[in-house]
């Protein structure tokens, strides 16, 4: 494709992705399709020749089109907020169109940069110390890995550059709410602790880590003879945006010398909010972060913010230093290469760079508060219409919900509450995600797709009844 024939298709696709944006209300919300309707509409082998590329654009339309779920609507309340606003898709095509890696400082000087700076506006929007430094990871999962690493990497004393966790050293233990996202019982494994090692502590009525019962089994630990390694605090838990005690918590971790991540992935968006900074009492002391702006604040997808109060820790582990990527300014740069698993990296600040200057903080604020408003005007509806009831805090834009018809309990209120939420996902009219917190299914609605508004949490409302009613 020459750069012509780019221009010409580019403006095509940007008007199809802009005709799509604009249309994604009278869509329906979750696809309809069955498994396997889009493979069968594409051949089974590669075209040996190649094709005009108005036959891709077409089959957008044919093929691709209905087995999308469209997040970008305004009826999308499954899962968490991931509002790719226009202005960072610009900065996500503006990375792919530019085509440049970020191997080193010296391999694309603006990357790494422009990172330095993008990260840095974050931490000051959410109110972190200075000392904080930050790095864009892909996901959550990634930065949850890198921390799980350095905890390991610190408390066995750099073990890594010995045996590694063959040495025959005590076994080395996480410990994280039982309602911890499952990334992070996966990162611990990754990191070679083990499932044996990885404990889930019990929560209060609210869902959030009892910093009492993380006490006793710290000491239940070391009384057997293991070393405890890391705590994993969350700031909004995944089914239903529980906080754990930051400041408590943290005062385990430095009694003990344990490492803190506090994974605050969808949550951390609401810090740049003054008001919800209460909610991470306590954050100062943690040793690392994760906040994913692709969740909420509306960067494009992906784009995970990692923070660190020593990064040292990290570089110490992950530096790599071949001979084809040295030059001569590695003494005065940062090298992202050593802030992470892979060695190349995409341009990924100029997507929350491009939202940041053209949001504004005040402007992103501004749809965050709208969230929250949004969230209390639902919550308000349930407590006060019977036989609805919350099953948990609604301290962010997140509600976990029952319908509790007369005599229905257990398992037969399970089948209900699934029921119910699969007949509204499948009218088209809103998509909610059912999961279960505290042993039971519970519908979950997640508030803070770009253009939801209060006249679409309105309609969500009654067609929420009239699910449930249809049963």
């Amino acid at each position: 494709m020459t750069p012509e024939e780019f221009r010409r298709h580019g403006h095509l696709l940007v008007d199809w992705i802009a005709d799509y944006r604009a249309r994604a209300e009278s869509l329906p919300v979750m696809s309809t399709v069955e498994p396997g309707d889009i493979k069968v509409k594409l051949p089974a082998r590669p075209p040996a020749r190649g094709e005009a590329f108005e036959s891709v654009m077409a089959d957008l339309d044919r093929v691709i089109l209905p087995g999308l779920t469209q997040w970008q609507h305004p009826g999308f309340y499954a899962y968490f907020p991931s509002n790719g606003l226009l202005e960072s898709v610009l900065g996500d095509y503006l990375s792919t169109g530019l085509g440049v890696l970020g191997l080193s400082w010296q391999a694309c000087p603006a990357l790494t940069e422009l990172e330095e700076v993008a990260t840095d506006w974050f931490r000051q929007m959410v109110g972190l110390a200075p000392a904080w430094q930050g790095v864009i990871q892909d996901t959550a999962s990634t930065s949850t890995l890198l921390a799980l690493i350095c905890a390991r990497e610190k408390t066995s004393a750099y073990g890594l550059s010995r045996g590694g966790l063959q040495d025959g050293s005590p076994p080395l233990t996480v410990y994280a709410s039982a309602e911890a996202h499952s990334s992070v019982e996966k990162a611990a494994l990754l990191a070679g602790f083990g499932r044996e090692n990885f404990r889930r502590i019990e929560t209060d009525e609210n869902f959030a880590l009892r910093p009492e019962a993380l006490a006793r089994a710290i000491e239940a630990d070391l009384a057997r003879g293991a070393r405890p390694s890391a705590i994993v605090a969350t700031t909004g838990t995944t089914a239903s945006t529980a906080l754990d005690p930051l400041a408590p918590i943290a005062q385990i971790a430095r009694r003990h010398g344990l490492w803190l991540h506090v994974d605050a992935a969808m949550a951390g968006s609401a810090m740049i909010l003054p008001e919800c900074r209460w909610m991470w009492d306590g954050i100062e002391e943690a040793d690392s972060l994760v906040i994913n702006p692709h969740k909420w604040l509306g960067a494009a997808f992906d784009c995970t913010l990692f923070y660190l109060r020593d990064p040292e820790h990290l570089i110490r582990v992950m530096s790599t230093n071949p001979s084809y990527l040295q030059s001569a300014a590695d003494g005065r740069v940062r090298n992202y290469r050593d802030w992470g698993i892979s060695l190349g990296r995409r341009f990924r600040a100029l997507k929350l760079w491009c939202l940041i200057r053209s949001q504004g903080v005040e402007g992103l604020q501004a749809r965050l508060r709208r969230d929250l408003v949004n969230a209390q005007w639902l919550a308000a509806k349930v407590r006060r219409t019977a036989p609805w009831r919350l099953l948990a805090p609604v301290p962010l834009q997140t509600l976990c919900l029952h319908h509790e018809p007369p005599g229905l309990a257990g398992e037969a209120l399970d089948a209900h509450t699934r029921a119910w939420a699969e007949r509204l996902n499948r009218s088209g009219k809103a998509y909610l995600t059912p999961a279960v917190l505290a042993g039971r299914w519970m519908v979950r609605v997640s508030i803070g797709s770009a253009p939801t508004e209060r006249r679409h949490v309105e309609a969500l409302w009654q067609a929420m009844q009239e699910a449930a009613a249809a049963g």
